[in-house]
């Protein structure tokens, strides 16, 4: 299985982005993408997610109204568009893939910088 995340990149504030993931490798009708974060010197967290199966969606509360994930099942591909973007944005986004059945997240891509300047 691979996972691989682009479109990452440097922004000002209030710019946008949009990152990419492409999944290959199994099929994930039963899975969950999501976008997770870390910050230097800071814990990874969670960002957004979409059921593969039905789009249901999930943001954390600090990018909500900002950010929009979405899926293209016909290209096994999961994006974030990323607008309003503020300096604490700022971070290494993974894309990753939860079975849902089991509340794991299995499958993690490579990482994609995001820099916002303000």
């Amino acid at each position: 299985v691979q996972l691989q995340a682009s479109g990452g990149g440097l922004a000002q504030a209030g710019g946008s982005l949009r990152l990419s993931c492409a999944a290959s490798g199994r099929t994930f009708s039963r899975y969950r993408m999501g976008w997770f974060r870390q910050a230097p010197g800071k814990e990874r967290e969670f960002v957004a997610a979409i059921n593969w199966t039905g789009g249901t969606t999930y943001y954390a509360a600090s990018v909500k109204g900002r950010f929009t994930i979405s899926s293209d099942n016909a290209k096994n591909t999961v994006s974030l568009q990323m607008n309003s973007l503020k300096p604490e944005d700022t971070a290494v986004y993974y894309c990753a893939a939860q079975n849902i059945a089991v509340g794991r997240y299995d499958y993690w891509g490579q990482g994609t910088q995001v820099t916002v300047s303000s």
